[in-house]
């Protein structure tokens, strides 16, 4: 079955840095474009970046853009995201998930997710 396993969360102070990693296994990784996404408790899952299935195209939220950068290693399966000037209001559980087209990455309705991890920003 498919799996998409986050890591590399964890407790940063404003202004570091941090990259996560999502790891998939059960597909065949280069096939699928592949989302980042957060949410905060009370609010609603939101879009961060969608990377086509090479590699060689990510979009991003406005929110993040400039700050965030998505990249993918297929030989590795494994989507990262490197958090630069982290914020406070960047904390978050931050979630990978997979889909056949970007368009279902970007539109947030993807065919497999990630558990999450969190990620916590202090002042």
């Amino acid at each position: 079955q498919v799996q998409l396993v986050e890591s590399g969360g964890g407790l940063v102070q404003a202004g570091d840095s941090l990259t996560l990693s999502c790891t998939a296994s059960g597909l065949t990784f280069s096939n699928y474009a592949m989302g980042w996404y957060r949410q905060v408790p009370g609010k609603e899952r939101a879009f961060l970046s969608g990377t086509i299935g090479s590699g060689s195209s990510t979009y991003y939220a406005d929110s993040v853009k400039g700050r965030f950068t998505a990249t993918r290693d297929n030989a590795k399966n494994t989507l990262y995201l490197q958090m630069n000037s982290l914020k406070v209001e960047d904390t978050a559980v931050y979630y990978c998930a997979a889909a056949r087209k970007l368009h279902s990455v970007v539109a947030m309705t993807a065919d497999y997710w990630g558990q999450g991890t969190q990620v916590t920003v202090s002042s």
